[in-house]
């Protein structure tokens, strides 16, 4: 296998040879095999679709060489259109013709150089370029006037691209688009923007060719019905999957002992001693966590411990400066950085070839997830993934187990697109009315062959232009929200046919810079006094600080100076402190699929079928929680119930997702109080939930009374309403949805408004449609946000189904048992004390162990 920088971006091996069944593949051929390769049999199927004029989708592992099969072809197409030969180099053909759309800038750079790699080597006649937010208006300027015939760019560029009046004659000649990682892009609005944007491209140009590329997808055709759009002339999308085995080995670090009670936490800093003994100095390594938090935690802990690294060690996640990312990853190609500490930054695929090990601390709680982490080691055909695992409580050893025999049945989880979000839909018209302006006629049709919203009806589209013709209802006095204009086709005819464009200059120039469906809380920059750029936390938590105060940010001990303009002022401190910024939307729960083999693991438990390293580590524990209690077989329900001096504790074990457990515990809680009052205390994890009433709180007489109840789905969409202030909820979520359709914006540059002003003017835009527009069709898409994908009312409603089904356990304990520890620990972990948290669950467990004693 060839080992040099083109093999491992395209991941190419060798095979036994096929012979090309099409000319316009000689250069390809030709250029394979200078570098000693053979192209495999699914990119030679990938090219030869592209050129019969198929669209589809390419499934292949990590490593594989999905980008030279989706590019290749193309470029053979490209190059057949000029007098290139390898004996004369040729001209350059006119127009855009490949557009590569990627998720992460990050990756922009590798990909640019695993496409320029044949295209220098061979002299082909084609220039490539990037354009994204890094990009100088010098050279987007540039690309404007004379483009590349290869352009990689993200969905947020594309949409400025579309925004620009020459946007018809930038891709007058474009034939095909590639989109990378669509199973990072298809779930989220992100996708959906792309959908929205190739479906103006296809409606400028019919015979556009689409081919998305995943490796870690389970609803195949789906996705590639996503990326081809809802075109009639297509009646089935080509899938392209290859048997290429993909090993992943999991090795899990077991602590010395497991006695019946798990430590917990979501750090797991406990073992760091048992992680920096399995890790080898002289050995790449990935260390992935699951938020930016842990990241930096953990990061401060290995410096700390392991002082003769200090310069081989380093930390990566989104918000650190951009710069700071580049220099790490190029450290780790080159070999100079050999431990690196990072979050989902570092997913993607980022060509990383000397990486031979990924660390996964804590549970990666999705199939997918744990995959495409590991697809970072051995990133080349035919490689083994090697994945320690490092748990942070007990229980995820569960977890790891059901995670390995689920990848041994070769399961992964699905990806469903967002169903017709109108705020996206609204920043996507306003973006075509600032470039070439859309006839609406004509665009209602492009937006039917749209996957995400084929199912549009009339009047949700006709809704879309009176609110940003007219402003809606509500808010026609402001001229802010008339952003569209009637622009007449024939001007001889001002009754006839029109386009909508944005006249005024100033929406314009607000909405270009508000482009995107990113929403997070509004950002600090945090910049050393005199010096650098470091990167950038939230808002919420630099409020918190007083001058003085010293935090943990990049890597390195801070004291704050002072906030100015959005940006907090820092400068070195010798001092060491646990303060740590925290980021929203870092939670990850279960995904539905891993949840059904976590509770196939408890089933095995229950019939001491303990076959993995982790289950046999696990035996102290879950002989004491026999013992104590049961362990749940798969038909079966555990709900225990126990009375300490803290109060009365009901304690039900679904493992079905901490967001399920959250809808329900809040559930039960609101229909429990219907039949006998009292305060509550709602804790929960991905193994289930406890709610904490006064001693005296007849749980025991209530469940058995009101099970069926408890249980109910019929009124479960009522009821949520009322136990989680579903209201609240949907105000929250719609400040999103505001910024996404440009109700509110982020300002301009030099006068950026802060997060608390978004969410003022958000919460007030909110309270008057509730009041004078209560049918406003953003309103019903932030309930529907809030009910689908916040509480996943579907998710909730198949549990309660399934527990109904069931037959529930109910056990009265004299104590919590090895199953309710955790989510103690989540409680005391909201709980204000002068106390750790390690000290007060060492507490905890020495009370319940004088009690088994007694």
């Amino acid at each position: 296998m060839a080992s040099d920088r083109g093999a491992s971006v395209g991941g190419v091996g060798k095979t036994r040879r096929a012979e090309p069944t099409s000319p316009l593949l000689a250069p390809i051929e030709a250029w394979f095999a200078r570098q000693g390769w053979t192209p495999l049999p699914f990119q030679r199927q990938a090219w030869e679709a592209y050129l019969a004029g198929e669209s589809g989708l390419i499934q292949v592992p990590t490593g594989s060489g999905k980008t030279y099969a989706a590019v290749m072809g193309p470029i053979a197409e490209v190059l057949a259109d000029t007098d290139w030969s390898p004996e004369q180099p040729g001209t350059s053909p006119k127009g855009l013709r490949l557009l590569y759309l990627t998720p992460l800038r990050a990756l922009s750079r590798d990909l640019a150089l695993a496409i320029q790699a044949p295209i220098e080597a061979m002299g082909w006649p084609l220039k490539l370029a990037i354009r994204n937010g890094d990009t100088s208006s010098h050279e987007r300027t540039k690309q404007l006037r004379t483009p590349p015939q290869i352009l990689i760019t993200t969905p947020e560029s594309l949409s400025l691209l579309l925004a620009n009046a020459k946007a018809q004659e930038l891709f007058g000649s474009l034939q095909a688009v590639v989109l990378d990682e669509w199973h990072e892009l298809m779930g989220s609005k992100r996708g959906v923007q792309a959908e929205l944007c190739l479906g103006w491209l296809r409606a400028l140009r019919p015979n556009l060719r689409t081919w998305a590329i995943s490796a870690t997808i389970g609803n195949l055709e789906e996705a590639a019905r996503a990326a081809i759009g809802n075109q009639p002339s297509v009646r089935q999308p080509r899938i392209i999957t290859a048997d290429i085995e993909r090993k992943t080995a999991i090795r899990s670090l077991l602590p010395e002992q497991i006695d019946g009670f798990p430590w917990a936490g979501h750090l797991g800093l406990r073992m760091y001693e048992e992680l920096v003994a399995a890790l080898d100095p002289a050995v790449a390594t990935l260390l992935f966590t699951n938020t930016r938090n842990q990241a930096e935690r953990w990061h401060q802990c290995l410096r700390y411990a392991c002082p003769e690294m200090e310069d081989a060690l380093a930390l990566h996640h989104s918000a650190i400066v951009r710069s700071q990312r580049e220099a790490i990853e190029a450290g780790v190609k080159e070999g100079s950085i050999r431990w690196v500490v990072c979050t989902s930054s570092l997913d993607l695929g980022v060509d990383f070839q000397p990486v031979e090990t990924v660390v996964q601390i804590g549970s990666a709680k999705n199939l997918a997830r744990l995959l495409q982490r590991a697809g970072r080691s051995a990133h080349c055909p035919g490689g083994t993934s090697q994945v320690l695992f490092m748990p942070t409580n007990a229980l995820e050893l569960l977890e790891v187990s059901a995670m390995r025999r689920g990848l041994a049945a070769g399961l992964v989880e699905v990806r469903r697109p967002p169903e017709a979000p109108l705020d996206v839909l609204l920043q996507h018209l306003v973006s075509l009315a600032c470039g070439p302006g859309f006839d609406p006629l004509a665009e209602r049709e492009a937006l039917r062959r749209v996957w995400s919203y084929r199912h549009l009806d009339d009047d949700a589209w006709q809704w879309c232009l009176d609110f940003l013709e007219q402003g809606g209802s509500c808010l026609g006095a402001y001229p802010r929200y008339r952003k569209l204009e009637r622009q007449p086709l024939d001007p001889e005819q001002p009754e006839g046919a029109f386009r909508y464009v944005v006249r005024e200059p100033a929406i314009a120039r607000l909405h270009r810079l508000n482009v995107g469906t990113i929403t997070a809380d509004r950002s600090v920059t945090v910049r050393v006094q005199r010096g650098a750029v470091l990167g950038h936390v939230e808002e919420t938590f630099v409020a918190r600080l007083r001058p003085g105060d010293v935090f943990f940010f990049a890597g390195r001990s801070l004291e704050f100076v002072r906030l100015r303009e959005m940006t907090a002022l820092v400068k070195a401190s010798k001092r060491k402190s646990r303060m740590v910024p925290a980021w929203g939307g870092g939670q990850m729960a279960l995904s539905d699929l891993l949840a059904h083999h976590l509770r196939e693991e408890v089933h095995r438990c229950a019939e001491g079928r303990l076959d993995s390293p982790e289950l046999r580590a696990l035996q102290p524990l879950l002989a004491r929680q026999a013992d104590l209690s049961v362990l749940p077989r798969r038909d079966e329900t555990l709900l225990e119930l126990c009375r300490t001096r803290e109060g009365s504790h009901l304690f039900l074990y679904p493992f079905e997702g901490r967001f399920v457990h959250e809808g329900l515990g809040f559930l039960w809680a609101w229909r429990l109080a219907r039949h006998h009052s009292g305060t509550f205390t709602v804790s929960v994890n991905d193994h289930g939930f406890e709610l904490l009433a006064a001693k005296d709180y007849p749980f025991d007489d209530l469940v058995e009374e009101h099970l069926e109840e408890l249980l109910d789905d019929r009124a479960l969409e009522a009821d949520l309403e009322q136990a989680v202030h579903l209201s609240e909820l949907c105000r929250r979520r719609f400040r999103s949805i505001a910024q996404v359709s440009g109700l509110v914006a982020g300002g301009l540059p030099g006068d950026r408004r802060s997060g608390g002003q978004l969410q003022i003017s958000a919460a007030l835009l909110f309270d008057v449609f509730q009041r004078h527009e209560p049918d406003n069709r953003l309103l019903a898409q932030a309930r529907h946000e809030v009910v689908v994908d916040q509480l996943e009312v579907h998710r909730l409603r198949a549990a309660l189904e399934r527990i109904r089904s069931s037959q529930l356990r109910l056990e009265h304990t004299a104590r919590p048992g090895p199953f309710a520890f955790p989510l103690l620990a989540e409680r005391l972990n909201q709980r204000m004390s002068n106390e750790s948290l390690l000290e007060r669950l060492e507490r905890l467990r020495k009370e319940a162990l004088r009690a088994e004693g007694s």
